[in-house]
């Protein structure tokens, strides 16, 4: 009996000790209000709802103004200033619009953030913006 009642305060002693030695999880960073996240990192924010209706898929044409800015706020585009649309094959543009695109229906518009994975990168050719990416877009139209 002295033994089984040895060994059980010596694994009682090594479970409290690991214990000691063991630090907390950290906590994800919460997302703002309204802020969702995809699986592969992208985030998004409904700024003003769409039409009841189908979405683009990843090869549709999409008719959008848009907007998008460096991590630091600098606008590097803007169909807003050039006060035209445009048009692009979501075949054809950074992953980021490829999925967000997709999450919307016309005339909805939507903040995004994109990591530099699904953008440019982190160090992206010239004339291209590095780093995470914020654009603020419009579907205004698509087709398949």
């Amino acid at each position: 009996m002295k033994i089984i009642v040895s060994l059980l305060s010596l694994v009682s002693l090594s479970f409290i000790s690991c214990n000691q030695n063991m630090k907390e999880a950290k906590p994800g960073i919460p997302l703002p209000p309204g802020v969702q996240k995809t699986y592969s990192g992208l985030k998004h924010k409904l700024l003003r709802p769409g039409k009841i209706g189908p979405s683009p898929n990843s090869l549709s044409t999409v008719t959008v103004h848009y907007e998008g800015k460096t991590k630091d706020g600098k606008i590097f585009d803007s169909s807003y200033k050039r006060g035209k649309p445009a048009e692009f094959s979501l075949d054809q543009v950074i992953q980021g619009w490829t999925e967000g695109l997709q999450l919307m229906t016309k005339g909805e518009k939507r903040q995004f953030w994109i990591p530099a994975n699904l953008a440019y990168g982190e160090n992206p050719q010239i004339g291209q913006p590095g780093g995470e990416l914020t654009f603020e877009i419009e579907l205004l139209d698509f087709h398949q």
